[in-house]
């Protein structure tokens, strides 16, 4: 039973595996927005991108969509996928202060040079 979770959970991760995906869902964080807004996010040219990127969301029940008219609405289907996304921020915050601080800590110690026995 743990490999057809597994799998859920690597595709799962893998839709969120794009920044103009992630992108998107943050912007769905503030309400529902159009296939047309959530195109105006990205930075590519290429119009069929929000809609391939929304139907890789929509596949992985990420968000869901509400006709209106000829427009399309978007929305995120659990809001639990934002704490998935502060807690994904937390963890890369804390690595960039472990990063820092190991480039700190070489700042600090003395070259190689220094500490090598001097002749004689």
């Amino acid at each position: 039973m743990e490999q057809p979770l597994r799998r859920f959970k690597a595709e799962f991760f893998k839709a969120l595996a794009h920044p103009g995906r992630i992108k998107m869902l943050e912007a769905l964080r503030e309400g529902e927005k159009t296939v047309t807004e959530l195109q105006a996010l990205l930075d590519d040219d290429e119009p069929s991108s929000a809609s391939q990127h929304l139907s890789i969301l929509r596949m992985r029940g990420m968000v869901v969509g509400r006709k209106e008219g000829t427009s399309v609405y978007y929305s995120v289907r659990d809001p639990l996928l934002f704490d998935l996304l502060d807690f994904a921020r937390r963890i890369f915050n804390n690595q960039l202060s472990h990063t820092r601080d190991t480039l700190r800590s070489l700042d600090e110690d003395p070259p190689l040079a220094e500490l090598a026995p001097g002749p004689g």
